[in-house]
């Protein structure tokens, strides 16, 4: 059995290429760092929990290109990366729950546990994923709402992905407080067991820094 693999979604930690609204309120070079610092932070946190022998990472990045994010992850100590790809957040999510499935050597699919996340949670811990994890082994669907109404985790069990589903991220308005809502009303439509796990905050504007240093 193939163990339950992460998705660290982040973007490239450079000026201009991360962290948009935050850079409107302090500049693009303070964004780039407190960017760092977030992905820092997730890869961390991951990877103690993938010396455990609990799940697998991958590495998903926007803003650069393929060479450059396997060198990138190297760097970090992660064997799996790629890009993330054209799209909406949607449809980048929905691509990466598809090579989530693949096996490297053959190219087949099987389904495995995943784990969707990006890297902008400051509070996160080992926990919040284990718990994940686990969740997973009663449960369809699992879901960390943000406080924003969004939601900074989602994960899908082996047993609904195959074949892949497509209703967690099509018509969805991203970016809104209807995300975490809508994403449930759906997974009811569909008859799946789901669970919310801890609600944790986005660091997104300036404003957000403040719960972050306090």
């Amino acid at each position: 059995m193939r163990k339950p693999i992460l998705v660290l979604m982040t973007r490239w930690p450079a000026p201009k290429r991360c962290k948009t609204r935050l850079s409107k309120d302090i500049g693009p070079y303070k964004a780039a760092r407190i960017q760092r610092q977030l992905t820092n932070h997730t890869i961390a946190v991951a990877k103690k929990l993938s010396e455990k022998g609990i799940l697998d990472i991958k590495l998903a990045v926007d803003g650069i290109g393929n060479k450059k994010i396997a060198t990138w992850a190297r760097s970090k100590g992660i064997s799996q990366a790629g890009a993330q790809g054209l799209g909406n957040l949607g449809v980048k999510m929905k691509r990466q729950l598809v090579l989530a499935q693949r096996k490297s050597s053959a190219g087949r699919a099987e389904p495995r546990d995943t784990i969707l996340i990006g890297t902008d949670v400051p509070s996160l811990c080992q926990s919040d994923i284990d718990s994940a994890v686990n969740y997973l082994a009663r449960n369809d669907l699992v879901i960390g709402p943000a406080k924003d109404g969004g939601y900074w985790l989602i994960a899908f069990s082996k047993n609904i992905l195959s074949p892949i589903i497509s209703w967690p991220f099509t018509g969805i308005n991203w970016g809104t407080s209807s995300v975490f809502k809508e994403t449930l009303r759906r997974a009811d439509l569909e008859g799946l067991k789901h669970k919310s796990i801890v609600k944790r905050s986005d660091l997104d504007v300036e404003a957000d820094l403040f719960s972050w240093h306090s």
